[in-house]
Parts: C-alpha cells; sequence; structure tokens
C-alpha cells in the first residue's frame, strides 16, 4: 500500500497545525514529597506540515504519547518534542497538557486535599520553550478577620492564575506556596480595612504577587491574572514582566 501522507505535495501550502487534541492519557508528574504523582491529563500534539507533504500520520502522535508513558513531565518535554519533529520530519512542534495536580494542606482541624488546574505548553524549533500555568484558587480570610464589605464569593474568593517561563526548573509544590503566602496576607490585610472594594482587593493582590514572583531568580518571565467571584459580576486584574518578552514569546492559545 502506498504511504499517501509521505508522498510530495506541488501545491505549496503550508499548513501550519495539524494534530490531535482531547487525548485523556494517564501520566505521572513530579512531586516534591512523594517523589511522584499520578494523575490523567489532556493532550493536544500538533506539528507544522511543511508544503512537500501531502499529510501526516496521525497514528505517530500517539505512538509518542505511548513510548513516554509514565515518563512526561517538566523535565523531559524537550525529549518528546525532539521525537515529534523527528517521527512526524517537521520544523516546529508543540505539545499542551493540561491536568489537575493534587496537594494536601493541613488546616486547624483536619488535613484536606486541595486540586489546582495546571497547563503546561512546550514547543520545539530551533529552541525549545516551556510555558507553565496554574490556576490557584483563593480562599477568603478566617470569618475572624472578614468584614461585612467582604464580597460575598460562589465558593472561593477567587483564583490566581500564574503563567511563567523559568530558568531553572521550579517544583509546582513550590509556586503554589509562593503565590499563597501572598494571596492570604494580603487578602486578609485588605479586608481588614473600613472601605474594602472587590476591584481595590484584586489590584492589590496582582501587584503583591507581581513583585514576590519579580523576586524569585528562578523565574524569567510571567503574567498573573488575579480575578474575583463576586455576586453579579467578576472583577480582574493581570499584569506581565518583563514586557519586553512579550512580542518575542507569545503565550499559548489552547485549542
Amino acid at each position: 500500500m502506498k504511504d499517501i501522507q509521505s508522498q510530495p505535495d506541488f501545491r505549496r501550502i503550508h499548513i501550519r497545525k495539524v494534530g490531535v487534541k482531547n487525548i485523556s492519557y494517564p501520566i505521572t508528574v513530579l512531586d516534591k514529597a512523594n517523589k511522584t504523582q499520578k494523575t490523567v491529563a489532556t493532550f493536544n500534539m500538533y506539528v507544522d506540515l511543511p508544503h512537500r507533504f501531502k499529510g501526516t500520520h496521525m497514528s505517530r502522535f500517539i505512538e509518542i504519547l505511548n513510548r513516554f508513558h509514565g515518563e512526561i513531565n517538566l523535565r523531559n518535554f524537550h525529549s518528546i518534542l525532539s521525537e515529534m519533529k523527528g517521527k512526524l520530519q517537521a520544523e516546529e512542534a508543540h505539545i499542551e497538557i493540561e491536568f489537575p495536580y493534587f496537594l494536601k494542606k493541613a488546616q486547624p482541624e483536619s488535613l484536606t486535599t486541595v486540586e489546582y488546574q495546571c497547563k503546561m505548553h512546550g514547543s520545539l524549533k530551533q529552541s525549545d520553550d516551556l510555558i507553565l500555568e496554574i490556576q490557584i484558587p483563593i480562599f477568603p480570610p478566617p470569618p475572624t478577620q472578614s468584614l461585612a464589605s467582604l464580597p460575598k464569593s460562589l465558593g472561593h474568593w477567587g483564583v490566581a492564575i500564574v503563567t511563567l517561563r523559568f530558568r531553572h526548573f521550579i517544583w509546582i509544590e513550590d509556586l503554589i506556596r509562593l503565590v499563597e503566602s501572598v494571596t492570604s496576607v494580603s487578602l486578609a490585610d485588605v479586608c481588614s480595612k473600613e472601605h474594602s472594594h472587590a476591584a481595590l482587593e484584586v489590584e492589590s493582590l496582582t501587584r503583591n504577587l507581581g513583585e514576590k514572583l519579580k523576586e524569585n531568580s528562578d523565574i524569567k518571565w510571567y503574567a498573573v491574572t488575579v480575578k474575583n467571584f463576586s455576586e453579579g459580576c467578576n472583577t480582574f486584574a493581570s499584569l506581565e514582566w518583563p514586557e519586553s518578552l512579550r512580542k518575542n514569546h507569545d503565550k499559548p492559545t489552547y485549542f
């Protein structure tokens, strides 16, 4: 049987993205306390299709996933992307993973497990690029610290969405704790003031998070969005640092 996909194509039309999406697949992620943590991720995998090829063998994406089964983590994204480029004869490869990450946290009278939604986007052309995004729920202060002016929230007070590129490896747990060390203190401080307002709380939290992330020498770029889930409407604020990287390193669009 002829291999139609690898035959030359004389229309000279370059396809920017071709691949597979919404694949549920078990993965093992790095866990600082327990070494590893098993979870289920949703994958998008795609490459560019040079104009000289008629098509791409879609089954090869799944073959690559199977080959790295149990070894998909921040540290070997480059190997996965390199194999995608090589197997599919592409000039550029991308992989997007979305997964829940669970962290046990001590409460005053119990031990609870909190879920954090994570995304990783890796791309490889001449050099590789890796972006990590974590959604970290923001809980309201304990009742003894809350005032009547605190907006009523639907479940959580809100969420902090942190997206970053890093110079050196960062544990997911360390990033979560860094963010929570800011949100817990900042929210309690802002809400203790007599004239607390949702928009001011969001803006203050966003600035405080930005300052804390900027102090971490392992982080070379970040974007922060803080959202408050108030009744009637949601308020939000966002920032990015350094902005000079925005033109050269566009944030990924999950499709």
